[in-house]
């Protein structure tokens, strides 16, 4: 009997069932709407992303298609409250069954408060936030780089605040600045800005601004990625936050070196007012006009009262001029005594003079300058006769050594073609042109052939040289 009823049971294949429990739970959960904590959340190659939605008791995984991840908003994070939106389907390969998710948001602002300040405090840790880290914005930067969307009011608004202040060069990098992805295009932006060097075609910004207008949280979400208050706390280039209204608040306005509460005040906080500054400097010049004059005065008066102290010149001078003057009068007296003394004197050695004594003393010094003058003669003609004779001898001696009469004897002298002596033969290369010089004549040469060695000869006894005289030494000397 049981073995009947068994055999009444319809049979079906693996993927027959598989199909048949997949139609079921789609047809009776065709469009669900779930609220529960992200677990696991893993994004795929392909772009899709798999996830577990759980709560106290129970998991269902879920899926993300590619085209439904670039809609979403939020980025899911493991940890996050959400509400989803999706249908009931299985996965035969797995024989499990799986939520595919069509629509994810926050599970109210208080969920993405509480993802907010679990970042705020992670970051806070980090020291991102510290204020010794922040850099000070410069007072009147040249360029002025603006990361927002070029379509909006935002841009208009900051560049109409900079005509009106101090007129700058301005760089806007567009970005989006909300939805899905847009947290890549701000963190490429700032460092974009950063990756620029001086002397480039763009000039590198002094500052940046990192704008939005306002919006809700979920609308300002992509400025409290971690991604970028990262990007704006490495920012090389001093960063102004100017992110929704003044109450709303994001994670780079923590990071940001400094937040304005609107873009057009972080237009106000890039530069200073171009007419307060023409006033300061034009106060400072008549302040510092006034100050100079002031001090010209005051001089002016301590030196007319030092003066007065002083006395005048002509009274301290007064008397030493009086001394100069009798010095000088005493001078010329003495002087004027002098050469009357000297006149009285001169005028009595001369009328001590007569003809005869002149003549007697001229006598004299004329008998002894001839007599000087005939021993100079006699001297001069016996070094003049000592000198003649001792270069007649050099003469013959040098005569005797001469090369010439070495040349008379058969001998010859031999030069190279620079006239420089050659006295071996392997001095001179085979081909290279000479000269050889006879007793009554030279003949230019060519060398040939190799070096022929000499037979032994027996060394001849140097001829002796006629021995100098003490005069001739003397010449050579």
């Amino acid at each position: 009997m049981v073995e009947s009823k068994i055999g009444n049971v319809h049979e079906y294949s693996v993927s027959e069932l598989s199909g048949a429990v997949k139609r079921a739970i789609e047809d009776n959960f065709g469009f669900v709407r779930v609220r529960g904590e992200l677990g696991r959340v893993t994004n795929a190659a392909s772009g899709h992303v798999y996830l577990d939605l759980k709560d106290e008791k129970a998991v269902i995984s879920g899926v993300m298609w590619k085209g439904v991840v670039v809609r979403v908003a939020i980025k899911p994070e493991q940890g996050m409250e959400v509400v989803v939106s999706g249908r009931m389907s299985t996965f035969p390969g797995q024989s499990r069954y799986q939520l595919i998710i069509d629509a994810l948001e926050p599970a109210g602002a208080g969920a993405l408060m509480a993802l907010f300040e679990e970042r705020k405090k992670k970051l806070g840790q980090e020291g991102l936030f510290a204020p010794e880290r922040k850099k000070q914005i410069p007072f009147l930067p040249q360029v002025i780089g603006v990361v927002t969307s070029p379509s909006g009011a935002v841009i208009r608004d900051i560049l109409h605040r900079l005509r009106e202040r101090f007129p700058r060069h301005v760089i806007v990098w567009p970005t989006l600045v909300q939805g899905r992805g847009a947290e890549a295009k701000i963190v490429a932006a700032i460092e974009g800005f950063n990756a620029l060097t001086p002397g480039d075609n763009i000039p590198r910004p002094d500052v940046l601004i990192v704008a939005r207008g306002g919006g809700s949280l979920e609308d300002l979400w992509c400025f409290n990625e971690e991604a970028v208050a990262r990007a704006a706390a490495a920012s090389d280039i001093p960063l102004i936050s100017a992110v929704g209204h003044e109450t709303d608040t994001t994670l780079i306005d923590y990071v940001a070196d400094k937040r304005a509460p609107t873009p057009s005040a972080a237009a106000e906080m890039a530069v200073p007012v171009r007419a307060d500054l023409l006033a300061e400097v034009q106060n400072k010049e008549r302040r510092i006009t006034n100050a100079s004059t002031r001090l010209f005065e005051t001089r002016r008066a301590g030196l007319i009262s030092a003066a007065r102290g002083l006395g005048r010149p002509e009274d301290i001078l007064g008397a030493a001029g009086q001394r100069v003057d009798r010095a000088s009068d005493q001078l010329r007296a003495a002087a004027r005594a002098r050469v009357d003394h000297a006149r009285t004197s001169i005028a009595t050695i001369s009328g001590r003079l007569n003809e005869n004594l002149l003549a007697a003393g001229f006598a004299v010094n004329a008998n002894k300058v001839e007599t000087n003058w005939t021993r100079i003669a006699e001297r001069a003609q016996r070094v003049f006769t000592d000198r003649k004779t001792a270069l007649a001898g050099a003469a013959r001696v040098l005569e005797t050594v001469s090369y010439a009469r070495v040349l008379e004897r058969g001998f010859v002298l031999v030069r190279d073609k620079t006239g420089a002596v050659i006295r071996r033969a392997g001095d001179v290369a085979a081909g290279a042109r000479g000269q050889i010089q006879f007793a009554d004549g030279a003949r230019d040469v060519t060398f040939d052939g190799a070096v022929k060695a000499n037979a032994q000869r027996t060394p001849t006894k140097p001829k002796t040289t006629p021995r100098q005289t003490p005069r001739q030494q003397r010449l050579f000397d």
